[in-house]
């Protein structure tokens, strides 16, 4: 099979051929190779000439018409014919044969169609939910979960190393207040003011023996334990369970020198760091942050920004090429001195990305929804889970980029029909899964054999459908590059929609067994069931959701 049958190998083909009529002139980042809008457009349109060609001291038109003709000495029959549109727009118009070519090969790469595709493999290390470690985990952590999760998925199939992290925050006053209010509830005393005041705190007060007796800071200890065994769980069920390490703040404050002592003291080494009021600040405005920061206050105790900056310096020190913090919406104001400290430490602030997430409001019948008080004054992971199922929390609140504000809407999330996007993407994995069951494994095998033969003429639903599928790895490296899994999600449900389309249109079973011999339309069609049936369960698992053999 030819290497220009992908929609990357077609893409790389325009480009070279671009690169030679411009005498090397490299804008390859600029050219665009896109499905038009219109099919009479093409099956895909490039702007190389208009961007050649200054370099190449030719009109766009007259260059985009030797870029065709270089295309079809290359392609031959691949590429029925071309049209120079516009300013110096080249439209092509690819063959049957092409699109059966690029189908089998599709088929070819099996579940690894589209993985491992970065030009650039890195190391990298994805810090998300760490949820403070003093109550249960509420919805706006699902939404940390569901995108950390997804976008881990999506950059270790894309080709690089990714390591998943949880930072627990079990030291300074929120962890010795915790465990005040504990006491206090254990003594049958009233809980302080700025306590805990939390329906789940009268359960950690049973299950911590001698309660009544233990010191704040101990009890906060031990209570924070058993908080972090609860997140676990409740992760579990979200199908979020595989980081590869917990990181607990109380551990950057032990040796000597503390990771903290040894982040501290390479600042002060390179002059970044001075004493004002007793206090130690750090220059973060050389840096481009609107104020200095301070590291140690007069009274000798570390900041939580000394600890963040330990932290990052010990990510550093273990090797990752790029660190990527998925924090909560209230931490945007850290993420200038963080970046700042970050720099004045050494590393390339580029390599350092915190992606700030936005809330999400619950909607029931078209008003904010108040589902439950059990844990104070927030909706709980678990509470979302009862009240939707695991496939379409992760999916509503993958659904949106991370930086906008989700309505999720409860009673859309529970409906069973079109109506529900996840819903309507599961049926039609399902359905192909059902029709290929019905088929049979032996003449699925047949027909997948057959695939990139010349076959039938192809039906406008089926090139429409090989051209979604063959967007796929497009959308992966997108997704990657802009740290935007929710393209997958509109992805998915594209395809889904192309799939349903085809499926109206296009007979599948039967569609030629009154013809004599091997019945190709039925292979061809079979085919693009497998190529639909794989794809559509790749891009839900880079989601974490399901994809069901039947519904």
């Amino acid at each position: 099979m030819s290497p220009t049958t992908t929609e990357t190998g077609l893409r790389e083909t325009v480009l070279a051929l671009a690169g030679e009529l411009a005498g090397g002139a490299d804008v390859r980042q600029a050219i665009t190779l896109e499905r038009p809008p219109r099919a009479d457009f093409g099956d895909y349109s490039t702007n190389a000439a208009l961007l050649l060609a200054p370099a190449a001291g030719a009109p766009p038109r007259e260059l985009a018409q030797q870029l065709g003709d270089a295309l079809v000495a290359r392609l031959g029959e691949q590429l029925e014919r071309f049209e120079v549109a516009g300013p110096g727009f080249l439209n092509l118009f690819l063959a049957d044969g092409w699109h059966r070519a690029a189908l089998a090969e599709v088929l070819a790469a099996g579940e690894s169609f589209g993985r491992g595709e970065a030009l650039r493999p890195e190391r990298i290390i994805v810090e998300f939910v760490s949820a403070n470690p003093t109550g249960p985990m509420h919805v706006g952590h699902a939404r940390n979960a569901a995108y950390g999760d997804a976008l881990a998925r999506v950059l270790a199939f894309h080709g690089h190393q990714v390591e998943r992290e949880f930072y627990v925050n079990d030291a300074g006053s929120q962890v010795r207040k915790l465990g005040e209010s504990i006491r206090a509830l254990a003594r049958g005393e009233k809980v302080p003011e700025d306590g805990y005041h939390g329906d789940y705190v009268p359960g950690l007060v049973a299950g911590l023996a001698n309660a009544a007796s233990m010191h704040p800071a101990e009890l906060g200890r031990a209570a924070v334990n058993i908080m972090i065994g609860q997140m676990q769980g409740s992760l579990s069920a979200f199908r979020v369970q595989n980081f590869d390490h917990w990181a607990f703040e109380s551990k950057l404050h032990e040796g000597a020198p503390s990771p903290v002592d040894h982040a501290l003291a390479l600042l002060e080494q390179q002059g970044h760091t001075y004493r004002s009021e007793g206090a130690l600040w750090l220059r973060t405005t050389d840096y481009g942050d609107d104020k200095d920061r301070v590291l140690v206050r007069s009274s000798g105790e570390h900041t939580y920004f000394a600890s963040d900056i330990a932290y990052h310096q010990d990510k550093r020190e273990r090797g990752f090429d790029r660190q990527i913090d998925v924090w909560g919406a209230d931490h945007h104001g850290y993420v200038a001195r963080m970046k700042a400290a970050y720099e004045a430490l050494g590393g390339d602030s580029e390599h350092l990305e915190m992606l700030i997430m936005q809330l999400v409001h619950l909607v029931r019948r078209g008003e904010r929804a108040q589902m439950s008080k059990r844990a104070g004054e927030f909706v709980t992971l678990e509470d979302l889970l009862r009240e939707i199922g695991v496939d379409a929390a992760r999916w509503f609140l993958l659904s949106r980029s991370h930086d906008t504000t989700i309505d999720l809407d409860l009673d859309l999330a529970r409906e069973q029909s079109s109506e529900n996007p996840v819903y309507y993407v599961q049926y039609a994995h399902a359905r192909t899964a059902s029709m290929l069951v019905k088929a049979g494994a032996e003449r699925v095998e047949r027909a997948l054999q057959s695939v990139g033969e010349d076959g039938e003429p192809l039906d406008s639903a089926e090139r429409t459908l090989i051209k979604k599928l063959l967007a796929f790895p497009g959308e992966v490296r997108e997704a990657a590059a802009r740290r935007a899994p929710h393209r997958i999600a509109t992805y998915a449900l594209e395809l889904a929609q192309q799939f349903t389309a085809f499926y109206r249109d296009c007979r599948v079973l039967g569609a030629d067994r009154s013809q004599i011999g091997q019945p190709a339309l039925e292979s061809q069609r079979l085919a693009l069931c497998v190529a639909s049936r794989q794809t559509i369960a790749r891009a839900l698992d880079l989601l974490g959701v399901d994809a069901p053999g039947e519904m």
